[in-house]
Protein backbone atom coordinates (compact mmCIF):
# COMPACT_ATOMS: atom_id res chain seq x y z
CA UNK A 1 0.00 0.00 0.00
CA UNK A 2 1.46 3.31 -0.34
CA UNK A 3 2.60 5.01 2.32
CA UNK A 4 1.73 8.38 1.35
CA UNK A 5 -2.26 7.21 1.25
CA UNK A 6 -2.04 5.19 4.20
CA UNK A 7 -0.95 8.18 5.94
CA UNK A 8 -3.09 10.51 4.45
CA UNK A 9 -6.49 7.82 5.69
CA UNK A 10 -4.96 7.59 9.09
CA UNK A 11 -4.82 11.33 9.28
CA UNK A 12 -8.49 12.23 8.24
CA UNK A 13 -10.22 8.80 9.72
CA UNK A 14 -7.89 7.78 12.97
CA UNK A 15 -10.02 9.51 15.61
CA UNK A 16 -13.24 9.71 13.91
CA UNK A 17 -16.62 8.38 15.16
CA UNK A 18 -19.85 7.16 13.25
CA UNK A 19 -21.57 10.83 13.32
CA UNK A 20 -17.90 12.33 11.74
CA UNK A 21 -16.94 10.06 9.25
CA UNK A 22 -18.36 11.69 6.11
CA UNK A 23 -18.22 15.50 3.96
CA UNK A 24 -20.92 14.81 2.01
CA UNK A 25 -23.90 17.44 3.12
CA UNK A 26 -26.76 14.72 2.79
CA UNK A 27 -24.76 12.51 5.00
CA UNK A 28 -23.84 14.81 7.46
CA UNK A 29 -27.51 16.22 7.97
CA UNK A 30 -28.36 12.60 8.14
CA UNK A 31 -26.01 11.32 11.10
CA UNK A 32 -27.34 14.56 12.89
CA UNK A 33 -30.62 13.67 12.60
CA UNK A 34 -30.02 10.33 13.54
CA UNK A 35 -28.33 10.86 17.05
CA UNK A 36 -29.93 11.14 20.51
CA UNK A 37 -30.09 14.49 22.28
CA UNK A 38 -26.90 12.65 24.39
CA UNK A 39 -25.29 12.40 20.82
CA UNK A 40 -25.28 8.84 20.62
CA UNK A 41 -27.66 6.28 18.52
CA UNK A 42 -30.55 4.71 20.20
CA UNK A 43 -30.44 0.77 20.71
CA UNK A 44 -32.42 -0.84 18.29
CA UNK A 45 -33.17 -3.60 20.80
CA UNK A 46 -34.40 -1.93 24.18
CA UNK A 47 -37.64 0.27 24.84
CA UNK A 48 -41.28 -0.24 23.96
CA UNK A 49 -41.40 -1.19 20.82
CA UNK A 50 -43.06 1.01 18.31
CA UNK A 51 -43.42 1.00 14.35
CA UNK A 52 -39.99 2.33 12.73
CA UNK A 53 -39.23 3.28 16.20
CA UNK A 54 -41.01 6.23 16.03
CA UNK A 55 -42.05 7.73 19.35
CA UNK A 56 -45.29 6.79 20.95
CA UNK A 57 -48.06 9.12 21.43
CA UNK A 58 -51.35 8.52 23.45
CA UNK A 59 -53.17 10.81 20.66
CA UNK A 60 -52.84 12.27 16.97
CA UNK A 61 -52.68 16.00 17.93
CA UNK A 62 -49.64 18.17 16.79
CA UNK A 63 -49.02 15.22 14.27
CA UNK A 64 -48.53 14.73 10.56
CA UNK A 65 -47.83 11.42 10.03
CA UNK A 66 -49.80 8.72 12.52
CA UNK A 67 -48.82 5.12 12.42
CA UNK A 68 -51.86 3.06 13.47
CA UNK A 69 -52.43 -0.63 13.67
CA UNK A 70 -55.52 -2.52 12.94
CA UNK A 71 -55.39 -5.81 14.60
CA UNK A 72 -58.73 -7.18 13.09
CA UNK A 73 -58.84 -10.13 10.56
CA UNK A 74 -62.49 -10.91 10.67
CA UNK A 75 -62.30 -10.79 7.00
CA UNK A 76 -60.71 -13.52 5.40
CA UNK A 77 -61.27 -16.62 3.69
CA UNK A 78 -58.13 -18.86 4.21
CA UNK A 79 -55.60 -18.82 7.19
CA UNK A 80 -56.19 -16.71 9.81
CA UNK A 81 -53.64 -14.57 11.99
CA UNK A 82 -53.52 -11.09 10.26
CA UNK A 83 -54.36 -9.97 13.69
CA UNK A 84 -50.96 -10.21 15.05
CA UNK A 85 -49.19 -8.27 12.05
CA UNK A 86 -49.11 -5.30 13.90
CA UNK A 87 -47.08 -6.47 17.04
CA UNK A 88 -45.05 -8.71 15.15
CA UNK A 89 -43.92 -5.53 12.95
CA UNK A 90 -43.57 -3.18 15.59
CA UNK A 91 -41.15 -5.83 17.14
CA UNK A 92 -38.91 -5.47 14.17
CA UNK A 93 -35.67 -3.33 14.37
CA UNK A 94 -32.93 -1.81 12.38
CA UNK A 95 -35.60 -0.32 9.84
CA UNK A 96 -33.89 2.86 9.10
CA UNK A 97 -33.96 5.63 10.04
CA UNK A 98 -32.01 6.82 7.25
CA UNK A 99 -33.54 6.13 3.30
CA UNK A 100 -30.28 5.91 1.09
CA UNK A 101 -32.18 6.76 -1.74
CA UNK A 102 -34.04 9.34 -0.54
CA UNK A 103 -31.29 10.97 1.23
CA UNK A 104 -32.85 11.55 4.41
CA UNK A 105 -34.31 10.60 7.97
CA UNK A 106 -38.11 10.50 7.36
CA UNK A 107 -38.92 11.06 11.02
CA UNK A 108 -36.59 14.00 11.14
CA UNK A 109 -38.39 15.82 8.82
CA UNK A 110 -42.42 15.07 9.87
CA UNK A 111 -44.09 15.45 13.18
CA UNK A 112 -44.82 11.36 13.24
CA UNK A 113 -45.54 8.99 16.10
CA UNK A 114 -47.22 5.45 16.80
CA UNK A 115 -50.50 5.85 18.17
CA UNK A 116 -51.46 2.65 19.26
CA UNK A 117 -54.18 0.72 17.99
CA UNK A 118 -57.79 1.37 16.27
CA UNK A 119 -60.15 0.67 19.48
CA UNK A 120 -62.47 -1.93 18.80
CA UNK A 121 -65.78 -2.64 20.23
CA UNK A 122 -66.39 -6.61 19.40
CA UNK A 123 -63.62 -9.20 18.99
CA UNK A 124 -66.55 -11.22 16.49
CA UNK A 125 -68.34 -8.37 14.78
CA UNK A 126 -66.55 -7.72 11.17
CA UNK A 127 -69.23 -5.34 10.05
CA UNK A 128 -69.13 -3.66 13.60
CA UNK A 129 -65.23 -3.48 13.44
CA UNK A 130 -65.40 -1.89 9.66
CA UNK A 131 -67.37 0.62 11.60
CA UNK A 132 -64.87 1.15 14.00
CA UNK A 133 -61.92 1.68 11.69
CA UNK A 134 -63.83 3.86 9.54
CA UNK A 135 -64.75 6.55 12.40
CA UNK A 136 -61.10 6.29 14.03
CA UNK A 137 -59.65 7.50 10.56
CA UNK A 138 -62.42 10.01 9.82
CA UNK A 139 -61.16 11.68 13.15
CA UNK A 140 -57.10 11.40 11.88
CA UNK A 141 -58.62 12.88 8.74
CA UNK A 142 -60.38 15.97 10.43
CA UNK A 143 -57.04 16.86 11.58
CA UNK A 144 -55.10 16.70 9.23
CA UNK A 145 -53.21 13.22 9.78
CA UNK A 146 -52.23 11.26 7.52
CA UNK A 147 -52.22 7.95 8.34
CA UNK A 148 -49.90 5.38 7.60
CA UNK A 149 -51.51 1.42 8.92
CA UNK A 150 -50.58 -2.00 9.74
CA UNK A 151 -52.68 -4.54 9.64
CA UNK A 152 -54.98 -6.58 9.91
CA UNK A 153 -56.89 -8.62 6.53
CA UNK A 154 -57.53 -6.77 3.62
CA UNK A 155 -60.85 -5.52 4.30
CA UNK A 156 -59.12 -2.89 6.94
CA UNK A 157 -58.14 -0.55 3.48
CA UNK A 158 -62.13 -0.36 2.52
CA UNK A 159 -62.83 2.04 6.15
CA UNK A 160 -60.29 3.85 5.77
CA UNK A 161 -60.74 4.76 2.03
CA UNK A 162 -64.39 5.55 3.30
CA UNK A 163 -62.76 8.12 5.37
CA UNK A 164 -60.23 9.91 3.68
CA UNK A 165 -62.08 9.34 0.42
CA UNK A 166 -64.96 11.16 1.70
CA UNK A 167 -64.60 14.55 0.27
CA UNK A 168 -62.56 13.28 -2.93
CA UNK A 169 -62.06 10.11 -4.39
CA UNK A 170 -58.94 8.80 -3.94
CA UNK A 171 -56.15 7.22 -6.73
CA UNK A 172 -54.55 4.09 -5.46
CA UNK A 173 -51.45 2.03 -5.82
CA UNK A 174 -52.20 -1.32 -5.51
CA UNK A 175 -49.64 -4.47 -4.86
CA UNK A 176 -50.89 -8.00 -4.06
CA UNK A 177 -51.33 -11.39 -5.45
CA UNK A 178 -55.50 -10.57 -5.89
CA UNK A 179 -57.42 -7.52 -7.35
CA UNK A 180 -59.94 -8.02 -3.97
CA UNK A 181 -62.73 -6.49 -6.22
CA UNK A 182 -64.70 -9.68 -5.70
CA UNK A 183 -68.41 -9.27 -5.38
CA UNK A 184 -70.65 -11.28 -1.99
CA UNK A 185 -68.53 -14.24 -0.70
CA UNK A 186 -70.97 -16.67 1.74
CA UNK A 187 -73.36 -14.34 1.98
CA UNK A 188 -71.22 -11.46 2.77
CA UNK A 189 -69.79 -9.06 0.88
CA UNK A 190 -67.96 -7.60 3.78
CA UNK A 191 -64.00 -9.64 3.37
CA UNK A 192 -60.88 -9.14 2.24
CA UNK A 193 -61.21 -10.27 -1.21
CA UNK A 194 -63.31 -7.00 -1.85
CA UNK A 195 -62.39 -3.53 -0.46
CA UNK A 196 -61.51 -2.18 -3.46
CA UNK A 197 -65.07 -2.82 -5.18
CA UNK A 198 -66.88 -1.65 -1.95
CA UNK A 199 -64.94 1.56 -2.12
CA UNK A 200 -65.65 2.19 -5.79
CA UNK A 201 -69.07 1.79 -5.26
CA UNK A 202 -69.12 4.27 -2.32
CA UNK A 203 -67.50 6.76 -4.84
CA UNK A 204 -64.41 6.86 -2.12
CA UNK A 205 -62.06 5.37 -4.87
CA UNK A 206 -61.28 6.15 -8.38
CA UNK A 207 -61.02 3.08 -10.68
CA UNK A 208 -59.55 5.25 -13.57
CA UNK A 209 -56.82 6.22 -11.36
CA UNK A 210 -56.05 2.59 -10.15
CA UNK A 211 -53.32 0.28 -11.01
CA UNK A 212 -53.03 -3.38 -9.44
CA UNK A 213 -49.68 -4.99 -9.45
CA UNK A 214 -48.85 -8.23 -9.00
CA UNK A 215 -51.91 -9.85 -9.30
CA UNK A 216 -51.93 -14.14 -10.27
CA UNK A 217 -53.23 -17.05 -8.74
CA UNK A 218 -56.26 -19.08 -9.51
CA UNK A 219 -58.68 -16.06 -8.28
CA UNK A 220 -58.35 -14.24 -11.25
CA UNK A 221 -61.89 -15.89 -12.48
CA UNK A 222 -62.81 -13.08 -9.79
CA UNK A 223 -61.40 -10.08 -10.91
CA UNK A 224 -64.06 -8.80 -14.01
CA UNK A 225 -65.30 -5.75 -11.75
CA UNK A 226 -61.32 -4.68 -11.98
CA UNK A 227 -61.53 -4.57 -15.49
CA UNK A 228 -64.91 -3.20 -16.10
CA UNK A 229 -65.12 -0.02 -13.56
CA UNK A 230 -61.36 1.05 -15.33
CA UNK A 231 -58.70 -0.03 -13.29
CA UNK A 232 -55.39 -0.88 -14.66
CA UNK A 233 -54.23 -4.38 -13.91
CA UNK A 234 -51.15 -5.96 -14.51
CA UNK A 235 -50.43 -9.58 -13.87
CA UNK A 236 -47.09 -11.19 -13.20
CA UNK A 237 -47.01 -11.95 -17.23
CA UNK A 238 -47.33 -9.02 -17.84
CA UNK A 239 -45.12 -7.69 -14.95
CA UNK A 240 -42.38 -10.10 -16.07
CA UNK A 241 -42.20 -8.28 -19.79
CA UNK A 242 -42.59 -5.05 -18.68
CA UNK A 243 -39.95 -4.48 -16.66
CA UNK A 244 -39.99 -2.48 -13.55
CA UNK A 245 -39.11 0.86 -15.15
CA UNK A 246 -42.13 0.07 -17.74
CA UNK A 247 -44.49 -0.43 -14.53
CA UNK A 248 -43.79 2.37 -12.74
CA UNK A 249 -43.96 4.51 -15.51
CA UNK A 250 -47.15 3.15 -16.06
CA UNK A 251 -48.89 3.70 -12.58
CA UNK A 252 -47.92 7.44 -12.43
CA UNK A 253 -49.56 7.89 -15.48
CA UNK A 254 -52.26 6.00 -14.48
CA UNK A 255 -52.68 7.94 -10.73
CA UNK A 256 -51.72 11.34 -12.37
CA UNK A 257 -51.02 14.07 -9.85
CA UNK A 258 -53.82 13.96 -7.71
CA UNK A 259 -53.85 12.38 -3.87
CA UNK A 260 -53.66 8.50 -3.96
CA UNK A 261 -53.57 5.97 -1.65
CA UNK A 262 -50.70 3.09 -1.50
CA UNK A 263 -52.02 -0.33 -0.25
CA UNK A 264 -49.94 -3.23 -0.03
CA UNK A 265 -51.01 -7.08 0.63
CA UNK A 266 -48.04 -9.04 1.71
CA UNK A 267 -48.81 -11.93 -0.58
CA UNK A 268 -48.10 -9.74 -3.34
CA UNK A 269 -44.55 -10.91 -2.57
CA UNK A 270 -43.48 -14.67 -3.54
CA UNK A 271 -43.79 -16.76 -0.42
CA UNK A 272 -40.21 -17.60 -0.30
CA UNK A 273 -40.03 -13.67 0.81
CA UNK A 274 -43.59 -13.65 2.33
CA UNK A 275 -44.46 -17.13 4.01
CA UNK A 276 -46.42 -15.77 6.83
CA UNK A 277 -49.94 -14.46 5.14
CA UNK A 278 -52.97 -16.19 4.57
CA UNK A 279 -53.11 -16.66 0.75
CA UNK A 280 -50.00 -17.22 -0.64
CA UNK A 281 -49.27 -17.82 -4.05
CA UNK A 282 -46.48 -18.79 -5.73
CA UNK A 283 -44.58 -16.68 -8.45
CA UNK A 284 -45.16 -12.95 -7.05
CA UNK A 285 -42.91 -10.50 -6.78
CA UNK A 286 -39.27 -10.48 -5.08
CA UNK A 287 -38.72 -8.23 -2.45
CA UNK A 288 -36.30 -5.94 -4.48
CA UNK A 289 -38.31 -5.46 -7.17
CA UNK A 290 -41.79 -4.01 -4.72
CA UNK A 291 -39.19 -1.92 -2.44
CA UNK A 292 -38.08 -0.46 -6.81
CA UNK A 293 -41.80 -0.06 -7.42
CA UNK A 294 -42.46 2.11 -4.13
CA UNK A 295 -39.68 4.24 -4.39
CA UNK A 296 -40.89 4.69 -7.96
CA UNK A 297 -43.82 6.70 -6.39
CA UNK A 298 -41.57 9.37 -5.42
CA UNK A 299 -43.06 13.19 -6.14
CA UNK A 300 -46.63 12.03 -5.54
CA UNK A 301 -49.02 12.97 -3.27
CA UNK A 302 -49.70 9.90 -0.81
CA UNK A 303 -52.76 10.68 1.25
CA UNK A 304 -52.07 7.60 3.33
CA UNK A 305 -50.37 3.93 3.07
CA UNK A 306 -50.85 0.59 4.68
CA UNK A 307 -49.84 -2.78 4.53
CA UNK A 308 -51.67 -5.76 5.49
CA UNK A 309 -52.28 -9.88 5.86
CA UNK A 310 -48.72 -10.30 8.08
CA UNK A 311 -49.69 -13.79 9.78
CA UNK A 312 -46.61 -14.00 11.55
CA UNK A 313 -47.70 -17.33 12.77
CA UNK A 314 -46.71 -19.09 9.24
CA UNK A 315 -43.22 -17.33 9.64
CA UNK A 316 -40.50 -18.77 11.88
CA UNK A 317 -38.13 -17.01 10.26
CA UNK A 318 -39.52 -13.86 10.85
CA UNK A 319 -39.22 -13.19 7.00
CA UNK A 320 -42.49 -11.71 6.04
CA UNK A 321 -42.32 -9.46 9.16
CA UNK A 322 -39.07 -8.06 8.01
CA UNK A 323 -40.27 -7.29 4.58
CA UNK A 324 -43.73 -5.72 6.39
CA UNK A 325 -41.62 -3.46 8.40
CA UNK A 326 -39.32 -2.29 5.41
CA UNK A 327 -42.24 -1.75 3.27
CA UNK A 328 -43.93 0.59 5.77
CA UNK A 329 -40.84 2.50 5.84
CA UNK A 330 -40.73 2.85 1.93
CA UNK A 331 -44.27 4.41 2.64
CA UNK A 332 -43.39 6.66 5.07
CA UNK A 333 -40.22 7.71 3.14
CA UNK A 334 -42.47 8.61 0.51
CA UNK A 335 -44.84 10.47 2.52
CA UNK A 336 -42.46 12.49 4.34
CA UNK A 337 -39.32 12.74 1.86
CA UNK A 338 -41.10 11.84 -1.14
CA UNK A 339 -42.68 15.07 -2.16
CA UNK A 340 -40.91 17.19 -5.20
CA UNK A 341 -39.95 20.54 -4.54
Amino acid sequence: MDADKLRRLRDRYSDRGIFDDTADPALVRAAREVQSPDGKRSLPYSGVPTFLGLPYAESAAGLEIAAVGVPMDLGVSNRSGARFGPRAVRTIERIGPYHPTFKGVPKARVRAADIGDVPFRSRYSLEQSLQDIERFYAALKAQGVRPLSVGGDHSITYPILKALGADRPLGLVHIDAHCDTMGAYDGSKFHHGGPFRLAVLDGVLDPERTIQIGIRGSSNMYWEFSHTSGMTVIYMEDFMTMGIPAVIEKARAVVGDQPIYVSVDVDGFDPAYAPGTGTPEAGGLEAREGLALLRGLHGLTVAGADVVEVAPQYDPTTNTSQLAAQILFEEFALMSLGVSG
